[in-house]
């Protein structure tokens, strides 16, 4: 690819493979500095995964849903981490989970993985704004993902957007 950026999933998985041959991440090889990167992290991502629930909640949700953050935390496990999720009526209804954007640094992993409900472990390695703007793509689909998945466990009626417009109605908003 000579003259062409590397897209920023594809530095992602480099970066990550290289993490497990190295067993660093971020050039750190202690789980002290490991976690202090993953803090770094969490905060360079947070505007990222707000934005992708967001805008969720009003394209999709009409602006019903509720978008709580954990912050920083301990697992039980003895690991980190931090979530962002989006739940709304028509969820909570169906006893489904809420759309969550998780960054987890597990107790005996190596490097930190972003997460969904029900879509797992991608590479988390975000050490610069620009590398937290390049997750954007990537947290879209995993929340996509996770709604169509919440979607499949109940149905098509926890999505207000559908139930409220004919599809026709969809496609003249967008």
């Amino acid at each position: 690819m000579p003259g062409r950026a590397i897209p920023a999933y594809i530095t992602s998985l480099i970066r990550h493979f290289e993490d497990l041959r190295d067993g660093t991440h971020g050039g750190s090889a202690s789980r002290k500095d490991k976690e202090a990167h993953f803090e770094k992290e969490v905060q360079l991502l947070a505007p990222v995964a707000r934005q992708v629930l967001t805008e969720m909640n009003t394209s999709l949700l009409l602006d019903t849903g509720q978008l709580t953050e954990t912050g920083l935390r301990r697992t039980a496990d003895g690991g980190v981490n931090a979530s962002w999720a989006l739940s709304w009526p028509e969820q909570r209804a169906a006893g489904v989970q809420p759309i969550v954007l998780q960054a987890y640094f597990g107790a005996g992993f190596h490097h930190p993985h972003l997460r969904g409900t029900t879509v797992h472990d991608w590479p988390l390695n975000v050490f610069s704004d620009e590398d937290a703007a390049a997750q954007l793509s990537i947290l879209r689909a995993i929340a996509s993902s996770d709604l169509h998945n919440l979607v499949f466990r109940a149905d098509y009626r926890i999505v207000p957007a559908v139930t409220a417009h004919p599809a026709t109605k969809l496609r003249e908003r967008t």
